[in-house]
C-alpha cells in the first residue's frame, strides 16, 4: 500500500520558479495530526517549482519545517511522507480501519469510527516514533520532573528527528528556520531562529511540547512548552523581519470561523478551533498601519533639505521607512463533517492521507490563478488572499 501511494504522489522536481520577492516564506501553524495537510501543501509548492527560503513553524508546523529544511531539495517530499507514514503507523492490537467502506453508503459512519479508533490508539498506546504513555501515570508517579508533569514520553520523537533531519543542512543558511516556544518560567513567546543560533532536535521538540501531554524541554537552563500556548501562528515573526519584499504562504489547521455548536462534542471542537486559530486579520491590520507610517515618513524625509537628509539619525529613520511589499496566501484546513474534537490526535493512516491530499488539492487549485502571486500595488503595500473565503 505504501509503495503504491508513493508511485502515485511523488512530484516531479521542477526548476525553481523565479518570483519577484526577496523572501518566499512558508508559515506553518500547530495542529497535531492535522499537520499532514501542510505536508500536502508543501508537495504542491514543490511540484510547482516554488522553493520557500524562510520556514516559520509552531508545534507540528515546526516539525514539518525541520523535515523540509533538513533534507536535500529533491528528497523533501519523500522525507515528509516517511515522517508521516511512520508516526501514523498502527501499533498491533487495535483495528487499523484502512481503506474500508469509503465507497459504501455508510462510509461516513465508518470514517468516524476509524478516526475514533485512531484517537483511542494515540491516547492509550501513543504513536510510534513520536510519543509513548508513561507508566505509572503522572497522577500516581512517586517521582518529580517529566514523569510527574506529563502523560507521555517524547523521547521517540528525538530519535525520529535525528534519523530524518540533517541538522548540518538545516543550519547551513540555505533556508532560514524560525520556530516558536513559550518560556514556562516567564510566559514569554520565544523564537529559536537559525539566523541567530544553531538549532537542534530540542528546539523543535520544545515548540511542540504541548502540556499536559508532553513534558517541557530544557534549553540552556530554561524550560519551554509548545508555542501555541501563547500564539499558534508565527506570521508576525515573518512580517516583522528586515524590510524585504515577501511572499508568504500561511498554512493554518484551525478555522476561526464556524457554525454555532449543537451538542457538547461540537462545543469542544469549536472551542479548539477558536483557541488555536490565527489572528491573521489583527496581524495584517497592524502591518498595514506600519506600511502607512513608513510612507508618511518617506514623504516627510523627502521634504527635508539634502543636508538634513544626510544626518545619521535621519538616515537611520529613512532605513526603517523603506518600502515593504507583502503578499500573503492564506490556506486553512477545512474540517470534514465526520471529524470531531479529537481530530488533532487522530493519527490513523487513512486520516493522514486524506489530510495530505486535501492540502495538495488546495494548493494546486490556488496556483491555477497565477495573479495571486503578484506583488500588491505600491499604494496598498500588503494584500491577503484568503483562499477559502470570498477575497
Amino acid at each position: 500500500m505504501l509503495n503504491v501511494m508513493r508511485e502515485q504522489t511523488s512530484p516531479v522536481l521542477r526548476e525553481t520558479r523565479t518570483l519577484p520577492y526577496d523572501v518566499v516564506a512558508l508559515v506553518l501553524q500547530g495542529g497535531g495530526a492535522l499537520g499532514a495537510y501542510q505536508a500536502g501543501v508543501y508537495e504542491g509548492l514543490h511540484e510547482a517549482g516554488i522553493r520557500p527560503n524562510w520556514l516559520a513553524g509552531i508545534s507540528i508546523g515546526a516539525l514539518n519545517a525541520a523535515i523540509i529544511a533538513g533534507s536535500p531539495e529533491a528528497a523533501r517530499v519523500e522525507r515528509l511522507r516517511e515522517f508521516w507514514e511512520s508516526i501514523c503507523a498502527c501499533p498491533v492490537g487495535w483495528p487499523a480501519g484502512e481503506g474500508l467502506g469509503d465507497a459504501l453508503p455508510f462510509a461516513f459512519d465508518l470514517r468516524s469510527l476509524h478516526n475514533a479508533f485512531a484517537a483511542m490508539r494515540a491516547l492509550f498506546q501513543g504513536q510510534p516514533g513520536f510519543f509513548k504513555p508513561r507508566f505509572p501515570s503522572p497522577l500516581w508517579s512517586p517521582f518529580s520532573g517529566d514523569a510527574a508533569t506529563s502523560f507521555y514520553d517524547t523521547s521517540p520523537l528525538s530519535k525520529t528527528l535525528e534519523r530524518l533531519v540533517d541538522f548540518e543542512r538545516l543550519n547551513s543558511g540555505e533556508v532560514r528556520v524560525s520556530v516558536g516556544a513559550v518560556n514556562v518560567r516567564t510566559g514569554n513567546l520565544t523564537y529559536f531562529d537559525t539566523a541567530e543560533r544553531r538549532l537542534g532536535p530540542k528546539h523543535f521538540m520544545a515548540s511542540g511540547a504541548l502540556p499536559p501531554g508532553f513534558p517541557s524541554v530544557d534549553i540552556d537552563g530554561e524550560h519551554y512548552w509548545d508555542g501555541g500556548v501563547v500564539s499558534n501562528t508565527p506570521l508576525s515573526r515573518v512580517l516583522s523581519g528586515e524590510p524585504r519584499d515577501t511572499l508568504t504562504f500561511q498554512i493554518d489547521l484551525w478555522s476561526a470561523r464556524g457554525r454555532v455548536p449543537y451538542d457538547m462534542m461540537e462545543v469542544s471542537s469549536r472551542q479548539k478551533d477558536i483557541q488555536y486559530s490565527s489572528r491573521t486579520r489583527a496581524v495584517t491590520d497592524h502591518a498595514l498601519r506600519m506600511q502607512k507610517m513608513r510612507r508618511a515618513l518617506q514623504r516627510t524625509i523627502e521634504r527635508l533639505p539634502e543636508s538634513a537628509r544626510q544626518d545619521p539619525e535621519i538616515r537611520a529613520i529613512a532605513d526603517l521607512a523603506r518600502y515593504r511589499s507583502h503578499n500573503i496566501i492564506h490556506l486553512i484546513y477545512q474540517s470534514k463533517i465526520y471529524e470531531g474534537q479529537s481530530k488533532d490526535y487522530e493519527f490513523g493512516l487513512s486520516a493522514m492521507r486524506a489530510h495530505w491530499q486535501s492540502g495538495l488539492d488546495d494548493i494546486r487549485r490556488t496556483l491555477t490563478k497565477p495573479r495571486r502571486l503578484d506583488p500588491p500595488a505600491p499604494e496598498v503595500g500588503i494584500v491577503t488572499h484568503d483562499i477559502h473565503r470570498p477575497e
